[in-house]
């Protein structure tokens, strides 16, 4: 009896610690979990920002710096002369002396006409006036000695009056005469057909025993002058009364552009006298040197007419600008190396740099690429185009994290 209520006095203790043991397993877990949330609370946002990426973007400056004021405009090659090459009098063509794009220089020979027909011409007027000038040598005597007796009274009024006609007569015959014997001479030296100009043939329509009619409508070939040679431009009406101004002092510059890179330089020649009301825009005409021939005729090229050169302009990478719903814009990488989106007005653009006329300082950075990435606040690592990192561009620095 006793040995058995030691026994239970024994088992009861370890009984109800068993029955207590779940409920202290979820304290400790509940306090486990708090003690986890507090911890958690603390390091979250050390956790969020070192989370949070850089946008690594490329970079460029804006700088001041004097930017020229053109007008672009496709312009289109023009000759100073060209010539279609006829024939003045009729007749077969016996030898070409010209090749299909061959180079001339004023009075080449290009075709030879048979002469045969205007040698005679030429010899027959010759003889004419041989045989005038014969009769008149006669009548310029017998008017002399008629003139010596009327003064003598030997002979009438009426008979020295017709013989000084007759002088007279024989001399207008010596001059007509000599004036068939030019015009034949004239006609045997249209014969040989020369280059007017200097300039380079096109293609030979005629060729060696054809017939050619004086001013006929085919021309035989045409010839173009390449140097020096025009390009024609349009630009707006709206600039007219500077162009005038400023041509007053001396020609303006303008230019055109064969390749990538490479331009060819040349002045103002002209101004056309009227505008064209249908397009609202004046005709100009440059004149370019051309002894590379490397502008040809017909060809379109870009031309820029230089109006004045713009000093202290402010210039940003074409490719920094955005284009938004109402404006364009561009990011500009503040010191902390955040993005703010600023509108910008531009005022023009000159291939790969735009001219800003509002919304930035000089020495601004803006992001030239990966900006299609950004939105304004965004963090950026910023590289300049050559590859390094932007001068002035620092990087996003971490939070510093908080022990728990």
């Amino acid at each position: 009896m006793t040995n058995h209520a030691i026994i239970r006095a024994a088992v009861i203790p370890s009984a109800m610690t068993t029955a207590r043991m779940p409920a202290l397993a979820v304290c400790v877990l509940v306090a486990a979990c708090m003690l986890s949330a507090c911890s958690d609370k603390s390091g979250a946002p050390a956790e969020a920002k070192k989370a949070a990426p850089t946008v690594p973007v490329l970079t460029g400056q804006v700088v001041e710096k004097s930017m020229p004021l053109r007008l672009h405009a496709i312009g289109n090659v023009e000759t100073v002369a060209s010539v279609a090459v006829k024939a003045r009098v009729d007749g077969e063509i016996v030898t070409t002396n010209v090749r299909d794009g061959q180079d001339l220089v004023k009075g080449d020979p290009l075709f030879q006409l048979d002469q045969k027909p205007y040698q005679s011409q030429l010899e027959q007027a010759q003889a004419n006036l041989v045989h005038d000038q014969a009769q008149l040598d006669y009548l310029r005597g017998q008017e002399k000695r008629y003139q010596d007796l009327l003064k003598q009274n030997f002979v009438s009024q009426e008979g020295y009056a017709q013989v000084a006609a007759n002088f007279r007569g024989a001399q207008a015959s010596v001059s007509a005469d000599e004036a068939a014997v030019q015009h034949a001479r004239i006609n045997l030296g249209y014969t040989v057909i020369r280059s007017p100009i200097d300039g380079r043939a096109g293609k030979v329509m005629l060729s060696a025993g054809n017939m050619v009619k004086a001013n006929d409508t085919v021309a035989m070939v045409v010839i173009n002058q390449l140097a020096p040679i025009y390009v024609s431009v349009a630009v707006p009406e709206q600039y007219l009364n500077e162009i005038r101004s400023r041509q007053k002092s001396s020609p303006l510059r303008v230019e055109v552009e064969l390749e990538k890179g490479k331009t060819i330089g040349g002045k103002l020649a002209f101004v056309d006298n009227s505008v064209d009301m249908t397009t609202g825009t004046i005709k100009l005409r440059g004149i370019f040197s051309n002894s590379d021939r490397q502008l040809w005729p017909g060809q379109f090229v870009e031309s820029w007419v230089t109006l004045r050169d713009e000093e202290k302009a402010l210039v940003v990478p074409t490719q920094a600008l955005q284009t938004g719903p109402t404006s364009q814009y561009v990011y500009v990488v503040k010191e902390d190396s955040s993005v703010e989106l600023r509108p910008v007005k531009v005022a023009r653009t000159e291939g790969a740099e735009t001219v800003v006329a509002a919304g930035l300082k000089p020495g601004e950075t803006v992001v030239v690429d990966g900006a299609s990435r950004l939105l304004p606040g965004s963090k950026v690592s910023t590289k300049s185009p050559d590859g390094g990192k932007a001068p002035d561009a620092k990087p996003a620095e971490k939070a510093p994290e908080k022990s728990s």
